[in-house]
């Protein structure tokens, strides 16, 4: 449940960036309005390091709480919004800050609770994020039918808010809290960096990330290009996320039993190649919907399935008594990339005239350079032998 509000509601930015560049914000470039949800992006990792830090000596409870009030007023106060600068701080900074307090508690617990199986444990608290992906842009599309965008942000706000109750009530910490050391203040270890299997592991899942939110953000906008009303453009939203759900558990599932950087490394090239082979032709000749909606789906399995492996592997990388700084010095890295991915691909849609044949190029070549450099951590970790679960 935490996923779904947090997260869930992330994964639904392409309903908001269609709308947005339709509607209130009708005089901005999608690179300028991009910037609202690639904050958001850059916020819900950025800061899972201090925030996990907090909860290692103080509890969940404590950072679930005002950041569950923080983002349910964040929602309701975009409602009221008719400028850029308004709906930046509401939904882009307010939500952001607030949903990374809600991700991390949850994302954190979970991995207390379970140790041989906890990357198919945090696959399954990952699905939580897909079906919010689902759920909220057709809540939010059926509701700005009847009641008008403000009013269904209103009700996305009033919704959150119950849902959020027993997150709050419910989410516990395995591990007593430690004792805070005020000599101890680091969240991001640099020296990381020196060991070849994180330095090859976060460069990849830079690249990666770089293209990975693209589909997200600007296929419902294709959609538009190429004939969709803008009603069923949504759904493209929908059938990505849909896909994602069984993306983000059985591949976690297998990569108990065969190793993590193992699925990672052909998660990692399946995703790149999804969008290369198959979005990227979509763009350059005339598409169906059939077409389209298929890719979403495709893609929504294996983006999916990268997501759910992001943090499992960087458990990998070392031991327990260095998780959370190691967890925070790989989230401040990789939200670089969530930060200035989307801009990026908004400029190139501008400079194509509206296309998005440059969009598909990008990510796509980012995604295939990341998945290089995630097979390089795999072999830095065990060599060429295939056979070897890592």
């Amino acid at each position: 449940m935490a996923m779904f509000c947090s997260f869930g509601f992330l994964n639904a930015i392409g309903l908001f960036q269609a709308y947005y560049e339709k509607h209130i914000l009708n005089d901005y470039s999608p690179s300028i309005i991009s910037w609202i949800f690639t904050v958001q992006l850059f916020l819900m990792f950025f800061l899972g390091g201090l925030y996990g830090r907090i909860i290692d000596h103080y509890g969940p409870t404590g950072i679930m709480i005002p950041s569950a009030i923080l983002s349910v007023l964040s929602i309701a106060l975009t409602s009221l919004c008719t400028k850029y600068y308004q709906v930046f701080l509401a939904q882009g900074l307010g939500f952001g800050i607030g949903a990374a307090g809600i991700f991390t508690p949850a994302f954190v617990c979970a991995g207390q609770w379970f140790h041989h199986r906890r990357a198919l444990a945090l696959g399954i608290a990952a699905a939580g994020s897909s079906l919010g992906g689902v759920i909220h842009p057709i809540y939010v599309s059926h509701m700005t039918e009847n009641k008008g965008f403000p009013g269904a942000l209103r009700y996305t706000a009033l919704f959150l808010g119950l849902c959020l109750i027993p997150v709050c009530v419910f989410v516990r910490a395995r591990l007593p809290p430690k004792k805070w050391d005020s000599n101890d203040m680091t969240f991001i270890n640099f020296s990381l960096f020196l060991q070849k299997g994180f330095f090859f592991y976060s460069l990849g899942s830079f690249f990666v990330l770089w293209g990975l939110f693209a589909p997200f953000n600007y296929l419902p906008g294709m959609a538009l290009r190429h004939g969709f009303s803008e009603y069923l453009s949504i759904y493209t939203i929908v059938v990505m996320n849909a896909g994602s759900v069984p993306g983000r558990i059985f591949p976690a599932h297998l990569a108990d039993k065969v190793g993590r950087f193992n699925v990672m490394t052909v998660i990692s090239f399946l995703s790149a190649i999804s969008i290369l082979a198959f979005w990227l032709p979509l763009e350059l000749i005339s598409s169906t919907h059939t077409q389209i909606f298929a890719f979403a789906a495709t893609y929504g399995f294996w983006s999916g399935a990268y997501i759910s492996m992001l943090l499992p592997c960087v458990a990998e990388l070392g031991s327990v008594t260095t998780l959370g700084v190691r967890f925070g010095t790989y989230e401040a890295f990789i939200a670089i990339a969530c930060l200035t991915g989307l801009p990026i691909q908004g400029q190139l849609i501008v400079h194509d005239h509206g296309g998005f044949r440059d969009v598909c190029i990008f990510s796509g070549i980012s995604m295939l350079a990341g998945a290089v450099l995630i097979g390089c951590a795999r072999l830095s970790r065990s060599g060429p032998v295939l056979r070897i679960k890592t």
